[in-house]
């Protein structure tokens, strides 16, 4: 199994990659570098949009334009780039991290310390409406967020822990957390996850330079390497949603990479599933 290069591309910390099924395009931001970019395949067009502060994730709205988590809490970009805020939830040195849109239209935001002080972060529900639920809290830093294709699991990475957990989930919230598979010392650390059509649960492997899958019984059946050491997330994209899309690093490095940063490509590895726009 092979990689290709999707985008070269120079980010600090690449992460977040979403397939926007509407626009048929991979969305992705650049968290220290507050850039939040676009790619079609089909086209090889990219955008670049600069935002207000760090940005841990942009995903699609229901009604077009971009709900993102920030340093300072939740915004909306709408479809013409016009900007608010949704919930303004400012903490000194803490930011917003990965996150993810559930089957019912909510944001679940991860917060962490830019330190990554233990417990110093947390993960949210925000509702349409910015009604905001905190879920977890004393987590250090909150990644890899995604449900079963039947929507009665949730799993969830706090990255320090080594382990994918995952909890029963009502459709609303989650309860039972439990370990789903841990991460081995010497394999890196966990950091984004996405789930595929048959209920695998793939996941990049920060400092491990590369992606696992998981059964759905949490035994491990693949690992894929990669040519960079701090693979961030992974999202399945394109018309058939058959191709993985995996974001990446360049802080923390020392030895050269020459595609640290970049957006690389799984072409026909699996199936995902259809993601969700946030439903404000």
């Amino acid at each position: 199994m092979t990689y290709e290069l999707a985008v070269r591309e120079w980010a600090q910390l690449g992460e977040g990659p979403t397939w926007d099924p509407a626009a048929q395009r991979l969305i992705w931001v650049d968290i220290l570098s507050s850039r939040i970019h676009t790619y079609a395949p089909d086209t090889g067009r990219r955008t670049v949009l600069a935002a207000e502060q760090h940005v841990g994730a942009a995903k699609p709205r229901a009604g077009g334009g971009l709900v993102v988590n920030l340093r300072d809490g939740v915004a909306l970009y709408g479809p013409r780039g016009e900007f608010r805020w949704l919930v303004r939830d400012p903490v000194p040195g803490r930011r917003g991290n990965d996150a993810a849109v559930a089957p019912d239209g909510a944001l679940w935001a991860g917060t962490m310390r830019y330190d990554e002080a233990p417990g110093g972060g947390s993960l949210a529900r925000v509702a349409a409406d910015g009604t905001t639920t905190g879920v977890l809290d004393g987590v250090t830093i909150s990644n890899g967020t995604g449900w079963s294709p039947d929507g009665r699991l949730m799993y969830y990475i706090d990255t320090p822990t080594r382990n994918i957990d995952v909890f029963d989930f009502d459709g609303r919230l989650p309860h039972n957390r439990r370990v789903f598979a841990s991460i081995e010392p010497d394999a890196g650390h966990p950091d984004g996850l996405t789930v595929d059509a048959e209920g695998g649960v793939w996941v990049a492997l920060w400092g491990g330079g590369a992606v696992r899958r998981y059964a759905d019984d949490g035994s491990l059946v693949l690992v894929v390497e990669l040519p960079v050491r701090r693979p961030t997330a992974c999202a399945f994209g394109g018309r058939d949603l058959t191709d993985l899309y995996v974001t990446s690093a360049r802080v923390g490095g020392t030895a050269p990479e020459p595609l640290a940063g970049s957006v690389l490509v799984l072409p026909g590895v699996g199936r995902g599933l259809p993601g969700f726009a946030f439903a404000g």
